[in-house]
């Protein structure tokens, strides 16, 4: 017990001096946001991220991941090592029956199509830009709403195990205005995905990006810089929807996070 707090207490001294500083919770499939001294060298488990010139830094832990997080944390010769225990989540069982068969197991005259999407939303998410809004406040997309999926959940559709579902459902009617929840850029803008229709992804610095889906309307084009609140669209069922909601997705790089972990910051 001594040695435990001897070692708590050494880390902790270490992380004064070293002023380093985290939000979020190191659970499965949270977002955290990190602070440092500028000029720093941050390594999150051997892989080395940009850090702002203010010092700030942002990564992700899988939804799934076992292991603990070793940070370590570079300054004038000088090193500090971290490590910090992931926490295990429940995630909820999603049933949903009914469902045409298409909508299930897509046929095979559309898997180049679907392809095609995959490698527009992974260049999209690849990018690793200098911007750091993600260290602000988000918003959440929509002014009233219902939710009805949220992040983890295991999907059954017609009895058939499928992959976890990995955003939010937002509920709301078709048309409703949807606004950006962070300022960013637009890497992606698409009106007709296979699985997501109306699909935008915003850029918001150092790989963390969020993603819109089910879309009816666009406003907004790649390239197209975006405030925080700005109307981007309107919510739609457009894509493999059962219905009028609006997805939101959150990643760092191809690491897909929970989007309640960026509104719990707030």
């Amino acid at each position: 017990m001594k040695y435990s707090f001897f070692i708590f207490f050494f880390l902790f001294q270490l992380q004064i001096l070293y002023a380093v500083e985290f939000k979020g919770k190191f659970e499965q499939g949270s977002f955290i946001l990190g602070k440092t001294e500028p000029g720093s060298k941050v390594f999150i488990d051997k892989r080395k991220i940009r850090v702002s010139d203010q010092g700030f830094f942002a990564f992700g832990l899988d939804r799934d991941r076992k292991n603990d997080v070793t940070i370590k944390i570079h300054k004038d010769g000088k090193l500090i090592t971290i490590y910090k225990k992931v926490l295990k989540r429940e995630y909820k069982i999603q049933r949903i029956d009914g469902l045409p068969p298409k909508q299930v197991t897509p046929p095979p005259e559309v898997y180049e199509r679907i392809k095609k999407d995959n490698k527009l939303i992974g260049k999209a998410r690849s990018l690793d830009t200098s911007y750091d809004f993600f260290k602000d406040k988000f918003i959440y997309p929509l002014e009233k709403y219902i939710i009805t999926g949220v992040y983890g959940s295991q999907r059954i559709l017609n009895g058939k195990p499928r992959r976890p579902h990995y955003g939010i459902d937002f509920h709301a009617p078709e048309g409703t205005p949807v606004k950006a929840m962070m300022s960013g850029e637009v890497t992606l803008a698409e009106n007709d995905m296979y699985f997501t229709g109306g699909t935008l992804i915003f850029d918001h610095g150092h790989g963390i990006s969020t993603l819109f889906m089910h879309m009816k309307d666009i406003h907004v084009k790649v390239g197209q810089k975006v405030k925080k609140g700005e109307i981007v669209g309107t919510l739609g069922k457009s894509g493999r929807a059962t219905g009028p909601h609006l997805d939101i997705r959150l990643n760092w790089f191809n690491v897909k996070l929970d989007p309640a972990t960026i509104l719990s910051l707030n």
